[in-house]
């Protein structure tokens, strides 16, 4: 799901030039797009740029921002429309945005196979899992079509166009049950944990992202948005909120550390480890839940709506990105290719895995540039992934 529709607006004549900008709320914006930065890093292989991201110091990572902003930015978005034009553009919106992830989907596939072919396919056709469709195109593509199969990092995306077509209902039901909505999602998760429930991949497994269990980062992200604030804030951010959640993320970033250093890892008792071991993130393991919650706790405590180091020129650019976040999306997933390609056909040493993390980054910032730029003198509003 995203954010599509958009959210208030920054002045059209300026995009981020001088700042103006209405009720759209830029930390949105950045927090997506460093989770791209950050999504294009790890999804290079044997990358050291890798250790910038989330995934090496917690349980959880940049998928847990994107489903829960995600939640957020729909709610916002389409209450508004809802406000003015009523539940039938809302259901319009949600499916014409839905079919257009779909879409980009579909093209990305393509762009995966196409770009695995012009490197010759071998050991990239097994690594991107698209040798399937070079030895069967006709089956591969019509269960691409039905979102039952997919290249390897274009996972998200299936799941994305399932819950922006669901939003609508979901909408209603947090605008007039919000309590049976938010149990019955809690409900959902909870079953998918003791019995895990999923939908069928094809050739084999399961989705990778499962939407039964992943659903509950976005209606926790929309039920935010449209809960009553004043009650909540002072309960999250007190002091008792503030010391669990460091106190948890203390942990996890010691339980990580020893994943990467195994020295640290006799320092976990084999008890702890046996009973959280393995973090299942296709199922999003309660641990990697909780983790979430606990950054974004303090996100919300210590990153105030007009924080003025979101002007300064790294998170403006992450802005950037963050406002077209679809497109960055799928460019960085070919990135991650092109570089992986570079590692492993010129040079895997350390200068040539800064160099690309480096030059892919950069690289997305200026693909941003250029559509927010396009889009501002097209006059069309930003949006929301």
């Amino acid at each position: 799901m995203d954010g599509f529709a958009t959210i208030g607006q920054r002045d059209s004549r300026d995009g981020l030039g001088s700042g103006q900008q209405s009720d759209r709320d830029l930390r949105l914006d950045a927090c997506r797009g460093i989770a791209l930065w950050f999504i294009f890093l790890d999804h290079v292989p044997n990358n050291v740029g890798s250790w910038l991201t989330l995934r090496h110091y917690g349980f959880s990572d940049t998928t847990e921002l994107f489903m829960f902003v995600s939640g957020i930015t729909c709610a916002l978005a389409y209450r508004k429309v809802q406000a003015c034009d009523g539940w039938r553009a809302v259901i319009c919106h949600t499916i014409r945005r839905g079919f257009e992830i779909y879409v980009a989907f579909l093209a990305l596939t393509v762009a995966c196979v196409v770009m695995v072919y012009l490197l010759g396919g071998g050991g990239f056709a097994d690594e991107t899992n698209t040798r399937v469709l070079f030895e069967h195109p006709g089956p591969a593509l019509a269960r691409a079509v039905i979102l039952q199969y997919r290249p390897v990092n274009t996972d998200v995306l299936p799941t994305f166009v399932i819950f922006h077509l669901l939003f609508a209902p979901l909408l209603w039901l947090l605008l007039n049950v919000p309590r049976l909505a938010l149990a019955a999602s809690f409900l959902l998760y909870a079953l998918v944990q003791l019995f895990g429930w999923n939908l069928p991949q094809w050739p084999r497994n399961e989705w990778y992202f499962n939407p039964f269990a992943w659903q509950f980062l976005v209606v926790l992200g929309a039920g935010w948005e449209i809960a009553d604030r004043k009650k909540l804030r002072p309960w999250l951010m007190s002091r008792a909120m503030t010391g669990c959640a460091v106190l948890y993320l203390l942990f996890a970033f010691a339980v990580a550390l020893s994943w990467s250093f195994k020295p640290l890892e006799a320092a976990i008792p084999q008890a702890l480890a046996k009973f959280m071991y393995p973090i299942d993130k296709s199922n999003l393991d309660p641990l990697r839940l909780l983790h979430f919650l606990a950054i974004a706790v303090l996100v919300a405590k210590f990153v105030p709506r007009d924080w003025k180091g979101l002007t300064t020129p790294i998170l403006r650019s992450a802005v950037r990105c963050g406002e077209n976040s679809l497109e960055i999306y799928c460019a960085g997933v070919l990135l991650a290719l092109a570089a992986h390609a570079l590692l492993v056909r010129v040079s895997a040493d350390i200068a040539m895995q800064v160099a690309v993390s480096a030059g892919g980054v950069l690289a997305l910032i200026a693909i941003a540039t250029v559509l927010t730029r396009l889009k501002v003198e097209s006059g069309s509003e930003p949006r929301l992934f």
